[in-house]
């Protein structure tokens, strides 16, 4: 099942601990989402938090621990979902460029394609369910993305000056 949930305040920058008492409910309402396993990353200079709930599926290691960050550091990812076809993409980023992978799972891969083609190119080479949220840190800028046909939702919306994210609904 998985759950994703996060925001951003125009407003700026917070302390840690701020961000994280801001977020954590957030999680506990996606508790039940995932037990296996859940994560938090904070970009403090921008306000903006990101959780993750998972239920390990592909990839049972801590390899596969999410919000997962790129290997450059420059994209930090939680991703609700499956995607079909990420064996091929590892296989065609393999010939491309010389990649030393951590584990095995599709956001690792997800990751990988994101650095090689870019969050555009990559969302259309993807088959799958799924709800993504990418923070990039160099630009701060997140993208969020979703199944073309919304297996898993995508539910978004603005609070003040802040964006709130989640691929789960109170009323499910």
């Amino acid at each position: 099942m998985c759950g994703i949930a996060g925001y951003i305040d125009l407003k700026g920058a917070f302390e840690d601990v701020v961000l994280r008492r801001a977020i954590e409910p957030m999680m506990a309402a996606l508790a039940h989402r995932g037990p296996d396993d859940d994560g938090l990353f904070v970009d403090r200079e921008a306000g903006f938090g990101l959780g993750f709930r998972r239920l390990s599926i592909m990839d049972l290691s801590m390899e596969g621990h999410q919000p997962m960050r790129s290997a450059h550091g420059r994209y930090v990812v939680a991703f609700n979902g499956e995607i079909y076809n990420f064996r091929a993409i590892r296989a065609a980023l393999e010939v491309e460029e010389k990649i030393k992978w951590r584990g095995t799972s599709d956001t690792e891969v997800l990751l990988a394609a994101i650095c090689r083609y870019g969050f555009r190119e990559t969302i259309e080479k993807l088959d799958g369910m799924f709800a993504i949220a990418l923070w990039d840190c160099r630009e701060k800028t997140l993208y969020l993305a979703r199944d073309r046909m919304g297996e898993k939702p995508l539910y978004y919306g603005w609070q003040g000056n802040c964006l709130l994210y989640t691929s789960d609904a109170a009323d499910e």
